[in-house]
Formats: structure tokens, C-alpha cells, sequence
């Protein structure tokens, strides 16, 4: 289940990077060809960007490629080492929870209104559905890095592990 969870994501990011690009350049050349472009595909590459971006937050989490910053925590080894990754992990856990359930809130209240984005006339909460997917993909993948944090076989950097 879980593999079939990672490879989808890959896939999503992959498709929409391919989709975006080729709104793009359908975009730039409706403008400078034939000075004329449809105003939906501008709407639809941000769409599907504000889609990657929050999917692909989520991805970053999987690979742990977010930025931080170590020089304090690879001072310590062992057991001090994983509670302070472990408390890491439960702050950056609230917040992507947070950001969850009130994107969830917002994708409510967005159908409850009944807005539309302004060229495809699409449920504005379509493009509002990537902030809690993104939040709770960042908790599922969080989870994971805390269960391999404390199996101990989970590398905390290039080239580096965490000793049990």
C-alpha cells in the first residue's frame, strides 16, 4: 500500500511537471505566434503548480530534502539524538496537521460558497484541495520518519546514520 502511496506521488509529480510545461509553452506560443492565447491554460499552470508544490512537500519529507539546519543536533549521538529529532519531528507533525485541518476547513467553506476560479470557472476548492493533501501527506511521511528514527536504521544525512 504504502509503495503503491510513493510511486503515485512520483507519478503526480512527474505528469504534472510534463502538463505544465506543455500549458506553457501552448501559452507563450498563442501570444507570440499568434498574438492570441487562451486565458485557461495561465489559470491551469498555476493550478497544477500550487498542486506540485504542496504534493511535492510532501515528496521532500519522503527524501528529507527540506532545509534545516544541523550543525546543533549532529552534535549528539544515540538516544539524545533521536528525542531531539523526535521533537523535531512532533513540532513540524503539528503544523502539518494544522495546515490539514484547516485546509480541509477551507476546501469546506469553499464549496459551501460556491466560488469559481475566474477563466475555467472551475469549484475553487479544486485548487484549494492541495493544502490539506500536501498537510496530511507531510504527517503520513512525518509518522514514517519517526517509527524508522526510533527502529534505528534511519540515516539522518548523506553519509551519515544515526547509531542505535
Amino acid at each position: 500500500m504504502i509503495k503503491k502511496f510513493e510511486k503515485a506521488e512520483e507519478a503526480f509529480l512527474v505528469l504534472t511537471l510534463v502538463l505544465m510545461v506543455a500549458l506553457i509553452f501552448g501559452q507563450v506560443v498563442g501570444r507570440y505566434v499568434f498574438s492570441n492565447a487562451p486565458s485557461w491554460t495561465e489559470e491551469m499552470a498555476r493550478y497544477i503548480h500550487i498542486f506540485q508544490v504542496w504534493i511535492g512537500a510532501s515528496y521532500a519529507v519522503k527524501l528529507r530534502e527540506h532545509i534545516r539546519v544541523e550543525a546543533f543536533i549532529t552534535q549528539f549521538k544515540g538516544l539524545p539524538r533521536k528525542i531531539l529529532e523526535t521533537i523535531t519531528l512532533v513540532i513540524w507533525f503539528i503544523m502539518a496537521l494544522f495546515l490539514a485541518y484547516f485546509g480541509t476547513d477551507l476546501v469546506l467553506s469553499s464549496i459551501t460558497n460556491g466560488q469559481v476560479t475566474p477563466a475555467m470557472q472551475l469549484p475553487m476548492w479544486i485548487p484549494f484541495l492541495a493544502i490539506p493533501l500536501g498537510g496530511a501527506g507531510m504527517c503520513i511521511r512525518l509518522i514514517q520518519q519517526l517509527v524508522k528514527i526510533w527502529q534505528g536504521d534511519y540515516e539522518m544525512h548523506k553519509g551519515g546514520d544515526l547509531p542505535a
